[in-house]
């Protein structure tokens, strides 16, 4: 996915406005398997899907507990960190070779200063990220274990065929066990 694409997606920008956002990012690539951002380390940048897949996660008595994937087109960021300037609450792992495009939230942060149509922006880029949080957060609470996988075939079904089942079970806070009776119920 391109990066007026995925900035359009979020909010569309006047052209000048979008060109200097543009004028911003770097694409990067990172190979599968490693930790854009570290729970404990603010994070200074953030990034957009252009390929590849990524997850976030957190420790949890040993145990990686993964509580989000992203994909083509979606946004990599620590909200503390975005916002605060603040250490990381997750860890973030590439789970495919990943190309991104990069902004340095410090620089994004003269922009929304400096153009009110990228400040807007801005804050749509918060909010869906907060609606992207809220709907896992309830669903985690008031769904069953089998809802949340209806949900996730439903919503993500490219995920089946990307992300191993351990992570899968991980996120829909079951056991691989639970999730193999549940595949074989459906």
């Amino acid at each position: 996915m391109d990066i007026e694409s995925i900035i359009n997606n979020i909010a569309i920008l006047p052209q000048q406005s979008l060109e200097e956002l543009i004028a911003i990012t770097e694409t990067v690539k990172f190979p599968k398997g490693y930790l854009i951002s570290q729970a404990g380390k603010t994070e200074h940048f953030t990034y957009f899907i252009s390929m590849g897949l990524v997850r976030a996660f957190q420790y949890k008595d040993g145990d990686e507990v993964t509580f989000w994937f992203g994909k083509e087109g979606d946004t990599v960021l620590s909200m503390r960190s975005y916002i605060e300037d603040k250490p990381s609450y997750e860890n973030i792992e590439s789970l495919e070779e990943l190309t991104a495009y990069k902004l340095n939230n410090s620089d994004l942060r003269k922009l929304y200063e400096k153009d009110i149509h990228i400040a807007n922006w801005g804050r749509k880029l918060a909010e869906r990220e907060l609606l992207r949080t809220e709907e896992n957060f309830i669903s985690r609470q008031f769904k069953t274990a089998t809802e949340r996988y209806e949900e996730l075939i439903k919503t993500h079904p490219h995920l089946l065929q990307r992300v191993q089942l351990g992570y899968i079970a991980s996120y829909l806070g079951i056991t691989q066990v639970s999730l193999s009776r549940i595949r074989a119920s459906i």
